[in-house]
């Protein structure tokens, strides 16, 4: 057969990988980079630390701008509910009082009027307390203190 012929087959010549390795260095070991200076290190942790810390203030200004806001609005609203709530009381206790003198006199309305207010101021005092504690308690260093910190 002639080396012409197609079907023969073409010597094998080297072949290049590219820089391909295939488990061998083909140029001999790959050159190492020089090492890092320690200060160079330091420094590096130093400003990643700086920058952190950085972040961490940026978003606890948010997150305080963020509570001052909705602090603003939800005092804004919770005046205008008390209100509300203040003049709803005056009416109920003014219509307790009349609808009651008209059978066991004024002086007697008011009185029962006073005491059932008071009862229920009462309670709602006591049911501030217990949320009051609650609140202390979730600002308190260590939680798992048990007991009165007034």
């Amino acid at each position: 057969m002639s080396p012409s012929e197609p079907d023969t087959p073409i010597a094998p010549d080297r072949r290049s990988f590219d820089g391909v390795s295939h488990g061998y260095a083909p140029d001999g070991r790959p050159v190492t980079p020089p090492p890092v200076p320690l200060e160079k290190i330091v420094g590096d942790v130093v400003d990643n630390l700086q920058a952190s810390a950085e972040a961490e203030l940026a978003l606890l200004k948010a997150r305080g701008a963020l509570a001052y806001h909705g602090a603003g609005w939800a005092s804004a609203w919770g005046f205008v509910a008390a209100c509300a709530l203040l003049v709803a009381m005056l009416a109920l206790a003014f219509g307790a009082i009349l609808v009651l003198a008209q059978h066991i006199g004024p002086l007697l309305a008011t009185l029962i009027v006073f005491a059932v207010l008071l009862a229920i101021a009462a309670v709602a005092g006591w049911r501030a307390r217990l949320s009051y504690g609650d609140v202390k308690a979730a600002f308190r260093d260590d939680l798992l203190v048990k007991g009165d910190d007034e």
